[in-house]
């Protein structure tokens, strides 16, 4: 399995908090299945993203893991003006490496304004932004539908695999699984943050979609499009 979004290096933002707790992130993704994870740090008004600092502490975690996984870098990108702007400019700091694929990172609680018009922005110059945890954000919750327009636009969804599982309430799961049944997911991912409560694990909401829907759909979630994203190809199932 793929991870395309995972909180890993160490003192960067709120998600593994030392060296010892980036590794054992990693031993426990691989036990579950794992083989490549992107490190996905926060660029928000509360952590700044350093995309050389932030290349440079992924490298050393490779050297500590000894290949035991493969290892990206992207980010988790805050829709602020500034952001947008500069990655308008330079989008190749916050992709997922040297694809055209972008984690849209979207609060819990809030919708920035004119989401919609960021999105084409970035669609128009070839940038791919995947639309992160929409099922846990409380305006979406009560509007689903908005979530399938951005889809409709060229978007891809990223799911939280705990979601699926419960993590994130009621709610969300129900939001979860309706886009499961509207093939209005491409991707489950951790979020990981740590290995004590939001874990580098997979493979529950794995067998849970696959209980949903198939086999077939849940490797898709979890193998094939987030292997499609870290090589910058398009992706094989989700669309509309």
């Amino acid at each position: 399995m793929v991870d395309i979004h995972c909180h890993l290096l160490p003192g960067v933002d709120d998600g593994a908090t030392s060296w010892d707790v980036s590794v054992a992130m990693c031993r426990m993704a691989e036990q579950d299945g794992i083989r490549h994870i992107v490190a996905t740090p926060h660029a928000n008004d509360e952590f700044s993203y350093d995309r050389n600092t932030n290349l440079r502490l992924l490298q050393e975690l490779r050297e500590r893991v000894a290949g035991s996984v493969r290892l990206s870098l992207g980010c988790d990108f805050h829709l602020s003006y500034e952001n947008i702007q500069d990655a308008m400019a330079n989008p190749e700091r916050y992709t997922i490496e040297d694809t055209p694929y972008l984690l849209v990172e979207l609060s819990e609680f809030a919708m920035p304004p004119g989401i919609s018009d960021s999105l084409r922005r970035f669609l128009s110059i070839g940038i791919s932004p995947i639309i992160t945890h929409p099922e846990r954000n409380l305006i979406l919750q009560r509007t689903p539908e908005r979530i399938l327009k951005w889809v409709d636009l060229g978007c891809v969804v990223q799911v939280t695999a705990s979601a699926f599982i419960g993590r994130w309430g009621k709610r969300a799961r129900e939001v979860a699984e309706m886009l499961l049944k509207r093939r209005a997911i491409h991707v489950l991912a951790s979020d990981a943050h740590g290995v004590d409560d939001r874990l580098p694990i997979l493979s529950k909401a794995r067998d849970m979609v696959a209980r949903l829907s198939s086999e077939e759909t849940a490797n898709m979630l979890v193998e094939q499009n987030p292997q499609a994203i870290v090589d910058g190809e398009d992706l094989a199932w989700g669309q509309r």
